[in-house]
């Protein structure tokens, strides 16, 4: 929210700026120097010498690590620094080989973005040369600073009434966007964490009506999360009235990256008459994300009387802050759902893995389910690996796991180690079903071999045992099964 109210972040190249980075450049006797701001989930450059200030991903920036201290961040040699030894920038860039950096840190002492000067040779840093740093990195800031309080100067030539509402209205909305940071820690799905925060947010800017215009293949369906009493029944429930004709707003807004602000909807090409005739007067739309082949935008409007500024920029601020917010937890549990689903797959067939067997059992036992357990393992599996090489072990475990993927339900297939694997099946399914599946598993998997494979099975269903003698009876089966199999070919061969 601080580096908000400073209004630097996506601005214009400015000479002020670019001074400081000059000097700093030429103080500590460097070829590159920036000025650099870290916002939730970004690094943006303002000013830079020797290159182009650029935009970077947080978790790509070396000025990311300079803001977590007061104090100056040194990099004498980024080639030993564990922290960016492997960093694409070091191992790509032979012009990147030192880094020192002074945080540029508010009044109240948030650090917002950096100072930084760059190098390609390792070199130390004296007291003098981080002095400068600091002194031009807080001359920056200065800048900052006085810009900041010109606009604020400017706002007291309202009236005392309008200053005291602005307070209270910041107020208002720090306390807003503080719950929407711990919305999204809580245990809740993205799309129902979007939809409060939109209601927060919808309330706390006095909007008549809050909520998400989600997209699915493209076409958009409203779900309402707040709206103000009295509004009249054409704008309640926008879910009845979206227009998804190809010249409609909504429509047309799918690919949205940035915020939308529509101060007077009446004059739109595609405005709704009957909408216009109800009342609405201004409309936004925040774009949040994509979750799950989702498209979440944030959407609200206001009605009455036109205002001469119906988004306040204290209104945009807060919007913006929760949507980024919003955006970095979708993203956040977009890569944990992903390491989530890697780290329960087996790494050689593609199907799941014990750890996934484990919890998915545990799972369906807690919630009652009656399963058809299946414990299979592999005849002649050993003699394989001894006569044929792993690798063509290898070959086998994947023929015969993906075409046990290929016939059973999805999910359903489970590696457990070295030639053991196991289905999770619906309780209702015909053993005959599943042991075909099995036999042509086991036949498929045969044909990369030389060698004979087999597969014996053992079935248990969650109506006979419960947890770990559910596991053990089916294992128990399978190992009779795999015995009786053995008899049966020593007897032919007799």
């Amino acid at each position: 929210m601080e580096l908000a109210r400073y209004e630097v972040l996506d601005s214009a190249r400015e000479e002020v700026f670019e001074r400081v980075a000059r000097l700093a450049a030429r103080l500590l006797d460097m070829p590159m120097a920036a000025i650099n701001f870290i916002d939730i989930d970004r690094h943006w450059g303002k000013a830079a010498t020797g290159f182009e200030p650029s935009e970077l991903p947080r978790s790509a920036s070396f000025c990311a690590w300079t803001i977590l201290s007061d104090q100056p961040t040194i990099i004498p040699n980024m080639v030993k620094d564990q922290r960016f030894a492997d960093h694409p920038a070091v191992t790509h860039q032979p012009q990147l080989r030192t880094y020192a950096g002074a945080p540029l840190q508010t009044a109240s002492g948030n650090r917002i973005g950096t100072l930084c000067v760059m190098g390609p040779e390792a070199r130390t840093y004296t007291s003098e040369d981080l002095q400068a740093l600091q002194d031009l990195a807080a001359t920056a800031m200065t800048e900052l600073d006085l810009r900041l309080q010109l606009r604020l100067v400017s706002r007291e030539l309202e009236t005392q009434h309008d200053r005291a509402m602005e307070l209270r209205r910041t107020l208002a909305h720090a306390q807003t966007l503080e719950a929407v940071n711990t919305l999204v820690d809580l245990p809740l799905d993205p799309d129902e964490v979007a939809l409060q925060a939109a209601a927060l947010v919808g309330e706390a800017i006095h909007a008549n009506w809050a909520g998400l215009v989600v997209y699915k293949n493209g076409l958009p369906f409203t779900r309402r999360s707040y709206a103000t009493p009295g509004l009249p029944a054409v704008l309640h429930d926008l879910a009845d009235h979206i227009d998804t004709t190809k010249n409609s707003v909504s429509l047309s807004l799918v690919n949205l990256t940035e915020p939308l602000y529509m101060d007077r909807y009446a004059d739109s090409a595609s405005a709704v008459p009957a909408a216009v005739e109800a009342g609405l007067q201004s409309v936004s739309w925040v774009p949040l994300g994509r979750w799950e082949e989702q498209v979440f935008h944030l959407l609200l409007f206001r009605t009455g009387e036109l205002r001469r500024s119906p988004w306040r920029e204290s209104d945009r601020s807060l919007l913006e802050a929760a949507a980024r917010t919003v955006k970095a937890s979708l993203h956040r549990r977009a890569a944990l759902e992903a390491a989530e689903g890697m780290a329960r797959l087996d790494a050689l067939t593609g199907v799941h893995n014990r750890r996934a067997f484990d919890q998915d059992l545990c799972r369906c036992l807690e919630e009652q389910d009656d399963v058809l357990l299946v414990m299979i393992d592999l005849d002649g599996f050993k003699q394989i690996n001894d006569t044929e090489g792993h690798a063509q072990g290898d070959k086998v475990l994947k023929v015969f796991g993906s075409m046990l993927a290929t016939t059973m339900p999805a999910g359903s297939v489970y590696r457990l180690g070295g030639d053991e694997f196991a289905l999770l099946l619906p309780a209702q399914m015909e053993t005959d079903e599943v042991e075909e599946s099995i036999g042509l598993a086991g036949v498929t998997a045969g044909q990369v071999s030389v060698g004979r494979i087999g597969a014996s099975m053992g079935m248990a269903r969650g109506s006979e045992a419960n947890g770990e003698d559910l596991v053990q009876l089916a294992d128990q089966r399978m190992y009779q099964a795999k015995q009786h199999r053995k008899s049966k070919f020593m007897n032919q061969r007799d």
